[in-house]
């Protein structure tokens, strides 16, 4: 699969970290479906991080109907990185779906949206190999064959965060959470061997991450709470530099520096990883799929109608595998 990064990233704005709230506001994309009609009419083509404060964000990954058991099946293995929010009702359904979340239906999730152009950008596969990067929608590649899958994404909790005091750097330097490649294998499922996570990252100091993890805990459909932090987690999972993730914008601390030349010390900013929805893009190619594949471009969500308390449930609450969607 090959790597790239959101190099059309704006410059960064050095700022105060409690301008967060205020950026968000000043977007006035507040809700999901402000953010897809925006998305649809080419307003916005940025990343999605920050924008309709409380309402889900999902990554996507649109297969050809013939791996769609697999693919359930690999979001059931691997909950941490692929929590499976949802999927088109029906093959070739591109404007309604079902829920895997219990207790909300499919429109009560994202209604009124077209999969095809409500994100701000898309890639698309085809034969495993990427042939469009940060297309704007995907209507000359779908057909009545592909399922839209819907995973949980970390956006989702970011509000959360920034309303306990723990605001996003990437957010207040208005850049894309960076994202890396890892080590640790999924479980196996079907046709998907070989995939391994994807994680996202947020730096925090370590003074805070207890309280990061007391905030990301609830949010199970979207990742949860981090997976590992610490400069020995950097080498633990495998990523070669923390300064040039695979996926997002490279991680800076507030004055501007890279993050890997930040200073150590006894309360000093440590990465802190969280399980990605990437990681579904990275499974698929590693599968050698046939045919054509879409999915989000990183970043660049689709943003839902649900909010994030309807999804606070605790993991045995969850649909199990072999029930079927709402």
């Amino acid at each position: 699969m090959p790597s790239f990064q959101q190099n059309g990233s704006p410059e960064p704005t050095f700022a105060s970290e409690t301008t967060f709230t205020s950026t968000m506001a000043s977007n006035r994309l507040l809700t999901g479906a402000s953010v897809r009609k925006a998305s649809r009419n080419g307003s916005h083509r940025t990343a999605t991080a920050g924008l309709a404060p409380t309402y889900l964000q999902a990554n996507l990954i649109i297969l050809p109907s013939r791996y769609a058991t697999d693919f359930r099946l690999l979001c059931a293995r691997n909950p941490v990185p692929c929590p499976l929010l949802a999927e088109s009702k029906a093959s070739g359904s591109w404007d309604a779906v079902k829920s895997w979340v219990l207790g909300l239906s499919g429109d009560e999730i994202i209604s009124r949206f077209d999969v095809r152009r409500d994100a701000p950008k898309y890639m698309v596969y085809r034969e495993s190999k990427l042939v469009k990067i940060q297309c704007d929608d995907i209507l000359s590649e779908w057909s009545e064959d592909h399922i839209a899958f819907f995973i949980g994404c970390s956006f989702s909790f970011e509000s959360a965060l920034a309303n306990a005091g723990l605001p996003l750097r990437h957010s207040v330097l208005r850049r894309n959470v960076p994202m890396y490649r890892t080590q640790i294998p999924l479980c196996p499922a079907g046709v998907f061997t070989s995939g391994t996570y994807v994680v996202s990252m947020r730096p925090y100091r370590r003074s805070e991450i207890e309280a990061v993890r007391n905030v990301t805990r609830p949010f199970m459909a979207t990742h949860g709470e981090p997976l590992a932090w610490g400069w020995e987690a950097v080498q633990q999972l495998g990523i070669k530099d923390i300064d040039q993730p695979e996926w997002g914008d490279a991680p800076l601390t507030l004055d501007g520096r890279p993050l890997g030349q930040c200073e150590r010390g006894e309360d000093e900013e440590i990465p802190v990883f969280w399980g990605c929805g990437v990681t579904p893009q990275e499974a698929v190619m590693r599968a050698g799929l046939q045919g054509t594949i879409m999915a989000h471009a990183p970043g660049h969500m689709l943003v839902l109608d649900c909010r994030d308390w309807d999804i606070m449930k605790e993991p045995s609450d969850r649909k199990p595998e072999t029930e079927e969607p709402n």
